[in-house]
């Protein structure tokens, strides 16, 4: 019991298949179990023949006999288990994949796997559109459909608490469909290697009471305060180009400015790093890899190359602790 105590550990938690918080979860669940029950009975019956034969029975049988066990225990048995077992993966199969909202309804997520981060991009009913990066939400009760690509080679989209996975391939998109049962923050994960940071290439998932989701997006749809907000950490962050790769909602051309606030501040647009628009919400930075917090921005923008090896944003080793102080503070005001 204490040796498997480790293992019994993992049957729970916000990354474990075997405790599920969306429909397609729990039939993955019920499935593994069902096949581990048939398992267990054929496992069974064989170590039963085993200890009938080498410690209960004493006399030796007729070929004949031997035969009949043969046929029975070693084929008609096993093969009847399996049969059932796979009728039963094969009629469950379909729910699995189940397509995503009806047409015109419902929200839908696109994601774009990169390395090693993610895109995500909500497109509302009304056609508006909400773009975040390295964090999914998603509503209780209502189906999502994603809409996965890759920009550079093969990821995998992989909430095991909510559903299977999904591979995403450079020019190809794939459809996924989750149904998140319970509210709760679970974690996902690119399942399959993608180079040097795959194991760091995670991202949280909160599955949210349908009006919270509606208000979280609704709160999105806005630049948040903190772009407004005289600032030295915004200076620095255009000072050093961050802009150049990185989008922050209201600082782009054209941008509506509160009134009392200074038209001409440095767009930053980029797109070839994560959106950094409401940044100081999220509930981790470089994609699941540490907590949201002033420190630990600072730590990641001074010395990303080490902490998360092979991804495309270069280290800031040169700035002073007061500046990456600075522009740890904007960032993380930008709610």
């Amino acid at each position: 019991m204490a040796a498997t105590a480790p293992a019994l550990a993992s049957c729970s938690g916000v990354q474990s298949t075997l405790d599920p918080g969306g429909a397609e979860a729990t039939q993955i669940a019920t499935l593994f179990w069902v096949m581990t029950a048939g398992g267990f009975l054929i496992w069974a019956f064989v170590v039963a023949l085993s200890l009938y034969a080498s410690q209960w029975k004493r006399k030796s049988i007729s070929e004949r006999g031997a035969g009949r066990i043969i046929f029975w225990g070693g084929v008609v048995f096993p093969v009847t288990v399996l049969t059932a077992l796979l009728a039963y993966a094969l009629w469950l199969m379909p729910w699995l994949r189940p397509f995503g909202a009806e047409e015109g309804t419902g929200v839908r997520v696109e994601v774009v796997g990169s390395q090693f981060w993610w895109h995500v991009v909500y497109r509302r009913p009304d056609g508006t559109s909400v773009v975040s990066a390295n964090e999914i939400r998603l509503p209780v009760g209502e189906r999502v459909e994603f809409s996965l690509e890759s920009a550079d080679m093969i990821h995998s989209f992989w909430i095991p608490s909510l559903g299977g996975k999904m591979d995403m391939i450079p020019g190809r998109t794939n459809r996924l469909s989750l149904l998140a049962t319970r509210p709760g923050t679970y974690r996902g994960q690119c399942a399959e290697f993608c180079g040097i940071s795959h194991a760091y290439m995670a991202f949280p998932a909160i599955a949210m009471e349908p009006a919270d989701f509606e208000a979280w997006l609704e709160q999105r749809s806005r630049p948040s305060a903190g772009v407004w907000a005289p600032s030295a950490g915004h200076d620095l962050f255009m000072r050093e180009g961050c802009g150049t790769c990185h989008s922050v909602d209201g600082t782009e051309a054209g941008g509506t400015q509160p009134a009392g606030i200074a038209l001409g501040r440095t767009p930053a647009a980029g797109i070839a790093g994560p959106d950094l628009s409401h940044v100081g919400s999220r509930l981790t930075i470089g994609a699941g890899l540490l907590a949201n917090d002033e420190e630990a921005l600072a730590r990641f923008i001074a010395h990303s190359a080490s902490i998360k090896p092979g991804s495309q944003m270069p280290a800031y080793p040169g700035l002073s602790p007061d500046e990456l102080r600075a522009i740890a503070a904007w960032l993380k005001g930008l709610q």
